[in-house]
C-alpha cells in the first residue's frame, strides 16, 4: 500500500472482548467497504481496569499503547454492543483511561461515529446512548447525522465480517460523514497532525 498523505486513519475500537465480536465484525465489514480516502485500523481494548493511582509515570504500557493510537488517528469507529441496557464495562473503561490526562486527552477534538448493535430489533440504543454521552463528556467530536444502530446483528454476519447490504451502506455512509468531518479539521489552521 502506498502511504498517501490526503489517507485518513481511521481507528476502530470495539466493545466487546468476544473472539466472535459482532462489533469486531462490524468494523471488518467497514474496513472491507471503505474507499481510498481512508484506512481502517482495529484494536482491542486489553487495558487493565482504570485506577487514578496508577495514572502518571507509571501507566501500564497497553493504556500508552491506546492513548498514542487515538492520538496518531484522524478520527473513531466505536462499534458496541449492549449489556443490560447499556455501555460494556470493557469500552466505559477504555474511555475512561483514553479521556486523562484531564485537559490533554488525545480524545479531545477527535472525531469519532459511534455504532451499536444487537440482537433484538433495538440495535442498542441505549448502550449508543450512553457512550455518546461518556465521549461529550471526554471533549470527543460526535459525528453528526443520523445514528447507527444495527438490530438483529446475528443474522447480518457472515465468516466474521458484516455483509447485511443495507447495514453496511448505511455504515458507510456514516463513515463518510466522519471522513468529512476529519478533513473539515485538517483544513483548519490550527490544526496539527499527531
Amino acid at each position: 500500500m502506498i502511504d498517501r498523505p490526503d489517507r485518513l486513519r481511521f481507528l476502530g475500537l470495539t466493545g466487546s472482548l468476544r473472539r466472535d465480536s459482532h462489533s469486531t465484525a462490524i468494523l471488518r465489514g467497514l474496513q472491507a467497504a471503505l474507499g481510498a480516502g481512508a484506512d481502517l485500523v482495529i484494536r482491542d481494548l486489553q487495558v487493565p481496569l482504570y485506577n487514578e493511582d496508577e495514572d502518571g509515570p507509571a501507566t501500564a504500557e497497553p493504556v500508552r499503547q491506546l492513548r498514542e493510537a487515538i492520538a496518531a488517528s484522524d478520527g473513531l469507529v466505536i462499534a458496541t454492543p449492549e449489556y443490560n441496557h447499556g455501555i460494556p464495562g470493557v469500552l466505559k473503561n477504555a474511555i475512561d483511561w483514553a479521556s486523562r490526562p484531564y485537559g490533554t486527552s488525545s480524545l479531545t477534538g477527535r472525531p469519532v461515529l459511534v455504532i451499536s448493535s444487537s440482537p433484538a430489533f433495538t440495535g442498542g440504543v441505549r448502550a449508543h446512548a450512553q457512550v455518546n454521552e461518556a465521549l461529550l463528556s471526554a471533549q470527543a467530536l460526535l459525528v453528526p447525522g443520523p445514528q447507527v444502530v444495527i438490530g438483529g446483528i446475528a443474522e447480518k454476519i457472515r465468516d466474521g465480517r458484516l455483509v447485511d447490504e443495507a447495514s453496511l451502506a448505511f455504515a458507510v455512509a456514516a463513515v463518510g460523514r466522519l471522513e468529512a468531518a476529519c478533513r473539515r479539521l485538517r483544513h483548519r489552521p490550527e490544526h496539527r497532525v499527531a
